[in-house]
């Protein structure tokens, strides 16, 4: 007769499934972010459980936490669910980034009124990172992935100096969706990442002076202009994946 699993045995395999399922829900939402997994391709689970060397059962509750995020759609026809990857539309882009610049903004005013001792170390940062991101944006043959991790290292330097648990949670959460936008159209944003510097400026100013409300104007400034630039560049190249 089959042995039966103790209690114990039973919830540490239950803690390890989960494990697994948390471990590959972020391996799949970095292949998405980053565009290994395009925009409207098909995800099975059967072919995701043999490339990353699981079971289905973690892959199923990967889909499903990314289906909620908004990084999966699902067509319901027939008996199962087809999973593909969200595809990148204007529309999505505008709502993630007023979303991500009221989050962000929200954690700038706190930056504002940080102790002067750290709101001196946060700035001198926040300086010499736009600073980079001027000379990467003026450099001859300029690198789009470069321009990218400094812009995001500009903004995630004052939300991690200044936000809570909860607003870093839906920061978290949030970001890498707007993320994909700025991977896959980077290219074609980079003549205009001299405007970027010069928002970053008013955000700088803002949080040196202490002025709460103009560090969170400052911020929704840049989100909104980058909405509305982005949104220029999809009318251009098109979107990437299809409903």
């Amino acid at each position: 007769m089959p042995k039966t699993k103790t209690k114990k045995q039973a919830d540490r395999s239950d803690r390890e499934g989960a494990g697994r399922a948390v471990e590959v829900y972020h391996r799949l939402r970095e292949l998405i972010v980053r565009g290994r997994l395009a925009p409207g391709a098909r995800i099975t689970e059967l072919e995701a459980a043999e490339r990353l060397g699981v079971s289905r059962t973690p892959i199923r509750a990967a889909l499903q936490r990314l289906q909620q995020e908004g990084y999966v759609v699902v067509n319901n026809a027939g008996k199962r669910g087809r999973a593909t990857v969200a595809p990148l539309t204007r529309e999505d882009a505008t709502e993630l980034f007023h979303i991500v610049g009221e989050i962000e903004g929200l954690a700038a005013r706190y930056a504002a009124q940080l102790n002067p001792k750290l709101r001196s170390q946060l700035v001198a940062d926040l300086k010499a990172t736009n600073a980079a991101l001027y000379e990467a944006a003026q450099a001859k043959r300029r690198d789009p992935n470069l321009i990218f991790e400094l812009d995001d290292t500009f903004h995630r330097r004052y939300v991690e100096a200044a936000a809570g648990p909860r607003l870093l949670a839906l920061h978290q959460a949030i970001k890498p969706q707007a993320e994909r936008y700025a991977r896959v159209y980077v290219s074609a944003l980079v003549d205009e990442i001299h405007t970027s510097v010069q928002e970053h400026d008013a955000i700088v100013r803002a949080i040196e002076a202490g002025d709460l409300d103009q560090a969170q104007r400052a911020v929704l400034t840049n989100w909104r202009n980058a909405a509305a630039r982005l949104s220029q560049v999809i009318d251009m190249i098109g979107e990437r994946g299809s409903w």
